[in-house]
């Protein structure tokens, strides 16, 4: 099977590594790609993935047997109804049904049709609403923007004012619309959910951490680590996310005649009143996406195949490695204000043997609560390295290009071993600026976090 896989970051990166672990999978094209995937894939560079009859054109060049569409913007464009035209079969929603993701608003309402538990909200086209509905719902105050927002549209204060003016900054852009919600309580948690339009498997859920800085503060960013399993999570969270959010969702939206095909990501909020969703996305998240594939036995391929062509029902349940997975993301100056490009990156080998693995036992532990590096390196599964904002410069030299630039993955038998190996194998890494969070894992790691 010849797999086109659409982007170019982290997120491609973990599925095109994925896809190549099953026999099935014979050849990945990914366009654009980035210089990570160039060691296992075909990197097409494709200018704009969100260009239907572009993506089109080139998967009939390469004659391939499956599309995967990584990021949002091409689901939300149509890319993947053009595809289906074309008669590719497509891992990934029609435009009508990436809409759950395209409109906060748009997914209150079919959450509301099919009894999903989740916040309550307003939606909002005017400041003197959001006014209103900030002092109906009290504080924390949380606003988010209506449409796409690359994880960052949403703002969560007890500052009135600083919602305020991240409401009026959304409602300035044309069509303008917010959604204003009661905050939940209670960590949150990523639930992925594999649709075929019918029926749901969903992957071992996992957490993420998207705040800047250590402790959970700072703004928000498109996220800096995750981890899976969860073992503080009730033990079958994935089957009631399935059974009480994700088929019910699945079902409306073949009601509505906009059949779900793809992942839907289910965000939750473990409050004290039990599970709720906190939002939709139509993709696999990044980084937590990461964690729960890196756990995936089921070969990803076939899966992925199965879902495209409405044939998941034909497969058993999914199967996860008992180990865990943590991911740790370095980010380039300046971000998530900001970014800095050109940075040359040194740490991370490009070639065949070691393109997505860095040097073990650095002195350096960053976090990994003092393990002794002779002790901890000996027998341990090397780190990967997956490339999420990188490009090679004139000569050929690995740089930033981007706000978050590389994520450093570990699997291990629990998370302190697995966080361990990824911070180890992070202090290998340098370029200018570079920062990224050091508490990834660590509470769950030592037992802190209860429900």
């Amino acid at each position: 099977m010849k797999v086109l896989v659409l982007g170019s970051g982290a997120r491609e990166h973990a599925l095109v590594r994925g896809l190549l672990a099953d026999p099935v999978v014979t050849d990945v094209i990914a366009a654009p790609g980035n210089p990570g995937m160039a060691v296992d894939a075909v990197c097409e560079p494709l200018a704009d993935i969100t260009d239907a009859a572009a993506v089109t054109a080139l998967a009939a060049r390469h004659t391939v047997d499956l599309v995967v569409v990584g990021p949002e913007a091409p689901l939300v464009a149509g890319v993947g109804d053009a595809l289906r035209a074309a008669g590719y079969a497509v891992y990934g929603p029609d435009a009508a049904a990436a809409r759950l993701e395209g409109s906060k608003a748009f997914a209150k309402e079919v959450m509301a049709t099919a009894s999903v538990p989740t916040a309550l909200a307003h939606v909002c086209t005017t400041l003197t609403e959001v006014a209103a509905a900030l002092d109906a719902l009290g504080a924390p105050h949380v606003v988010k923007e209506d449409g796409l927002a690359a994880g960052k549209g949403v703002v969560v204060t007890d500052d009135r004012a600083v919602a305020l003016t991240h409401a009026e900054a959304c409602l300035s852009r044309p069509g303008g619309q917010v959604v204003v919600e009661e905050y939940l309580d209670g960590p949150e948690v990523s639930v992925f959910c594999i649709c075929d339009g019918s029926s749901v498997r969903a992957l071992s859920p996992a957490q993420d951490f998207k705040r800047i800085f250590d402790g959970d503060q700072g703004p928000n960013t498109g996220g800096m680590g995750a981890y899976s399993p969860l073992p503080w999570a009730p033990a079958h969270l994935a089957d009631h996310v399935i059974e009480v959010i994700a088929q019910p969702v699945v079902d409306e939206m073949r009601r509505r005649g906009t059949p779900f095909v793809g992942t839907l990501y289910v965000g939750l909020a473990m409050t004290s009143r039990g599970p709720r969703v906190v939002e939709f996305n139509v993709r696999f998240g990044d980084p937590d996406g990461q964690v729960s594939l890196a756990r995936l036995v089921t070969p990803l391929g076939g899966l992925l195949y199965a879902a495209a062509t409405g044939r998941l029902e034909e497969m058993d349940d999914l199967h996860h490695r008992p180990e865990a997975a943590v991911v740790v993301v370095a980010a380039s100056a300046g971000y998530p204000a900001s970014s800095r490009s050109g940075d040359v990156i040194t740490g991370v080998a490009l070639d065949a043997e070691g393109a997505a693995g860095t040097a073990q036992g650095a002195d350096e532990t960053d976090g990994a609560d003092g393990a002794d590096g002779a002790e901890v390196a000996a027998g341990r599964r090397p780190a990967e390295v997956l490339h999420a904002g990188t490009a090679l410069d004139a000569e050929g030299r690995l740089v930033t290009a981007g706000g978050r630039v590389l994520n450093v993955l570990a699997v291990g038998d629990d998370l302190a071993e697995a966080r361990d190996t990824a911070y180890r194998a992070l202090g290998d890494v340098r370029f200018a600026g570079m920062h990224y969070r050091r508490d990834i894992a660590l509470a769950a790691a030592r037992g802190e976090i209860h429900l």
